[in-house]
């Protein structure tokens, strides 16, 4: 069936998302499907340029089972591009982070950097049987903090919108810190959209909680995945402020912080910081909004590190 002219346009658009993203199976698998070329077809005109692959390989770097890395693969590749008119280097160019020595890949921001309380978080994480990194990086990222009557951190409600970048990946950890005093144990975790709470570990000396948000879906690399939870917490002393730490650039975030009319502070700013232990940076005073008591702030495209609203009650 040939496709309508609005159906190619949606066609074109996502693929010149995908190759502009990547990874290079999602970006493959989209040229495919703009193209209208079964993967039988693609093998005999790849043939005709003298190239010779597999169907088996081609459905395998379409699925991101297999990531071509040889040099006749790369030469498969290129010539692929050709096959699926593309533009010079469109799919080779993804490949390019896998194809670079392990050193030369550029590092993520170490946890340990980022969280005052990292080897608390750290054994909690290997209890749950889970790596550090979990798979997935953030798109968008909105976080509600309710600041109590008795100036406690109340709740926090958050909702993601993720992107694997792995197959295989099937839960988001949501880590939680609270003020001194926090009873981890005491503290409610609520899914609300597209996940379910699994296993929790604490740490009461720390007053750190991990949680296990479980998605219904095995997520392949390059999907993305929106999901909501709130902690319900209460449990600690004074708050003075919230922080929320990066380990990968990229992806939207915005931070609101409400207050409770009886505990409303005197003067709020955010600010930013490269780690843990590291000066504070980028301080700007935030103006709380007179109807709903709060602040907040946006940031289009995060860079490693960590930001953060903090407030003076007297």
């Amino acid at each position: 069936m040939r496709q309508t002219a609005a159906q190619s346009d949606v066609a074109e658009a996502e693929l010149a998302q995908a190759l502009r993203t990547g990874p290079f199976h999602l970006a493959l698998r989209t040229a495919l499907a703009a193209r209208g070329l079964a993967l039988h077809r693609v093998q005999h005109r790849l043939a005709q340029r003298g190239v010779k692959v597999g169907v088996t390989s081609l459905s395998y770097w379409q699925q991101g089972a297999r990531t071509p890395r040889r040099a006749e693969s790369l030469r498969a590749v290129r010539a692929l591009e050709d096959v699926l008119d593309l533009p010079s280097h469109a799919l080779t160019r993804l490949l390019e982070p896998a194809l670079r020595p392990e050193a030369e890949r550029p590092a993520a921001r170490s946890y340990r950097t980022l969280h005052e309380q990292a080897e608390s978080v750290a054994l909690l994480i290997a209890d749950l049987g889970s790596p550090l990194d979990g798979g997935l990086h953030t798109v968008c990222h909105l976080e509600r903090i309710h600041i109590g009557a008795r100036r406690e951190l109340a709740a926090r409600d958050s909702q993601h919108v993720v992107r694997a970048h792995r197959d295989g990946v099937d839960r988001y950890l949501a880590i939680h810190q609270g003020d001194h005093g926090c009873e981890p144990g005491q503290v409610r975790v609520r899914a609300t959209d597209n996940c379910r709470v699994g296993r929790l570990r604490w740490h009461s000396g720390t007053g750190v909680l991990v949680t296990e948000l479980l998605f219904d879906t095995r997520l392949r690399a390059g999907d993305t995945h929106v999901f909501s939870y709130v902690v319900e917490d209460g449990t600690g002393g004074q708050s003075t402020e919230y922080v929320r730490g990066f380990p990968f650039a990229g992806g939207q975030y915005v931070l609101q912080v409400r207050f409770d009319s009886a505990a409303l502070p005197v003067r709020c700013h955010r600010f930013a910081q490269g780690s843990a232990g590291a000066a504070r940076s980028g301080q700007r005073e935030l103006t709380l909004s007179g109807q709903h008591r709060s602040v907040h702030l946006a940031e289009q495209g995060v860079r490693p590190g960590i930001l953060g609203i903090a407030w003076d009650w007297s």
